[in-house]
């Protein structure tokens, strides 16, 4: 009886963390769903379809809270999709131990070799230290997350569990969730190697008594740019375009949508996460194509998954069925070989 009670009360716990952590992120200033954030995107849309398109006030707001996207069968599998990672996410969290595996690692392999001591940075000002560190924080993970992105959709490996994402045919800000746990382990795990060694080198170089962990753990300052500049409109039905100049620089809400597209001009295009500036540079870069109608989900050769099941396990066959058939090619040429070696 006593056992019993325990698992009880245990799961008991498990649900009030599960429907916490369900809120947990529109409450949270550092996520992109946080309600401020997502106050601002609502004003600066209606206000660009008021003063920019002249919907109107009325007209805007109806644009803006259009049924049709925000009741998709699209949208509603966006939210679905969110409330089961969020269960999966409380279960599973490797990315948080790799972090401090990263940072403890580089910063004793470094003190060990002595590469740059030398250096004798730890006279630096504060300021000038964390100035620095965010900065070079900042490129370093926008460089990482922009290549990640590109290896997701070059790679078939990969582009099975992240057409997850991109089988939205509808987008609202949650469509950001709309994520493949596989992918949400990658892209963490991506995150804490890319955190614990820019940490771990300037623990080192600066020496740690000079910050605080907790400091560089905090909010990054463009990321709480990017949040209240509209980053939720990126996955939205409305389209702000920048300027040509800035879209080299930075990734606008429209061009956003175009990587989403399933025409074939748009696919592989406009990987960057803030910036577009590595889109620029490495040849992915293509400008926002403002007042056409674009079509987003998958192109018609991609098998589509149907159901939340599906939306799972799909990658996985997926996977499975290319991994059989690479074998076969494999084993076929094999075959020849053989076949010509004893003619």
């Amino acid at each position: 009886m006593e056992d019993l009670f325990h698992i009880l009360t245990n799961f008991g716990l498990y649900l009030k963390a599960y429907f916490s952590s369900l809120s947990a992120d529109f409450l949270n200033h550092k996520k992109r769903i946080f309600i401020g954030y997502l106050a601002i995107s609502l004003v600066m849309a209606v206000v660009f379809l008021w003063a920019w398109r002249g919907l109107g006030m009325r007209g805007a707001f109806k644009k803006v809270f259009d049924k049709k996207v925000f009741w998709s069968a699209s949208a509603k599998a966006d939210y679905v999709i969110y409330a089961v990672n969020r269960l999966i996410s409380i279960m599973i969290s490797p990315y948080l131990i790799a972090q401090g595996v990263v940072t403890t690692f580089l910063f004793f392999q470094l003190s060990k070799q002595n590469v740059i001591g030398f250096l004798t940075l730890d006279h630096w000002p504060s300021s000038i230290i964390i100035t620095f560190y965010t900065l070079t924080y900042f490129f370093i993970d926008d460089l990482s997350k922009y290549f990640v992105h590109r290896c997701m959709h070059r790679w078939q490996f990969l582009w099975a569990f992240h057409k997850v994402h991109h089988s939205a045919e509808t987008m609202t800000p949650i469509t950001v969730y709309r994520v493949h746990p596989v992918e949400s382990i990658l892209y963490g795990l991506r995150g804490s190697v890319v955190l614990g060694a820019v940490i771990g080198l300037f623990a080192y170089c600066f020496g740690i008594n000079n910050f605080s962990l907790a400091t560089l753990l905090g909010v990054n300052l463009f990321s709480f740019i990017f949040n209240v500049a509209g980053a939720n409109l990126r996955h939205s039905h409305i389209e702000i375009a920048y300027w040509p100049w800035l879209e080299k620089i930075l990734i606008s809400p429209a061009q956003h949508q175009l990587h989403h597209s399933i025409e074939n001009k748009h696919f592989n295009k406009n990987y960057g996460a803030m910036l577009a500036l590595w889109d620029w540079l490495f040849g992915s870069l293509h400008f926002s194509e403002t007042g056409k109608k674009i079509r987003f989900g998958l192109r018609p050769n991609e098998a589509s998954a149907t159901n939340i099941l599906q939306i799972y396990l799909r990658p996985f066959i997926d996977i499975f069925k290319a991994l059989r058939v690479g074998c076969r090619k494999v084993l076929g040429l094999l075959k020849t070989r053989l076949t010509l070696k004893n003619f």
